[in-house]
């Protein structure tokens, strides 16, 4: 099923002269930088550890990250003057969730940003290739599942299943084995690459689950996914 990301929540900027509370010992803004403390929350309020925040300069492009900590935290210094695109990243994605205007002159600001989201619960992979009809991982696959093997680390709590989907060509139980095979071959690729097992499952859904119509090509393509589901984040 294809997913759309949820509309923008829970914007809270709060702009003091210095640093206070909790972001005491974090970096005091210069005469041309301005200090983003970042606070990332599910909708629910529960800290969301390892998200990547982007603010993207709209003048020079040029990108400011920070990831978050256990308490959903991060601090992230920028060049005041300017107008920024906020972005967090979902697996592969760039989610854009707000722009803010950042003042230039004389002003000393620290920022206090707040978001809230709970993003979906499935993500079919792109550039995650097998041989026809087999369960081989191919060479191309490797940055896509890479990716997924990072997103894994940063984010301790989670877990997820690999969830393995065929069309209708050929029959019931040899599309079941295949997409079995296949969804464990992407488990046996994170899990050699620091996973723990304990946080990956690998389940074959066969042609049971389409979300295209099977009797055209372009149908029987979407058909043939592997997804990943969170169970846990």
């Amino acid at each position: 099923m294809r997913f759309q990301f949820p509309p923008l929540l829970g914007f809270i900027a709060l702009i003091s002269l210095w640093s206070v509370g909790s972001y005491a010992q974090e970096p005091k803004p210069s005469e041309n930088e301005s200090v983003f403390n970042v606070v990332v929350t599910s909708k629910s309020g529960k800290p969301r550890q390892g998200e990547i925040i982007s603010l993207i300069s709209q003048k020079s492009k040029k990108s400011f990250q920070g990831t978050t900590n256990a308490d959903g935290k991060c601090t992230i210094t920028i060049p005041s003057n300017d107008k920024y695109d906020i972005y967090y990243k979902y697996f592969s994605q760039q989610v854009k969730y707000r722009d803010i205007d950042v003042p230039g002159g004389d002003h000393r600001m620290t920022y206090t940003f707040s978001m809230k989201y709970d993003p979906p619960k499935t993500l079919t992979l792109k550039n995650v290739f097998f041989d026809t009809g087999k369960t081989t991982l191919r060479k191309e696959s490797n940055a896509a599942l890479d990716e997924l093997a990072e997103v894994l680390k940063l984010k301790p709590a989670m877990v997820i299943e690999i969830a393995g989907h065929t069309d209708n060509v050929g029959t019931t139980e040899a599309n079941l084995g295949l997409s079995a095979g296949r969804a464990n071959a992407v488990r046996d690729y994170l899990l050699k690459n620091g996973i723990a097992a304990t946080r990956v499952r690998a389940t074959g859904y066969g042609e049971s689950q389409p979300v295209a119509d099977n009797s055209t090509e372009d149908g029987r393509q979407q058909n043939r996914r592997t997804e990943v589901r969170i169970i846990n984040d």
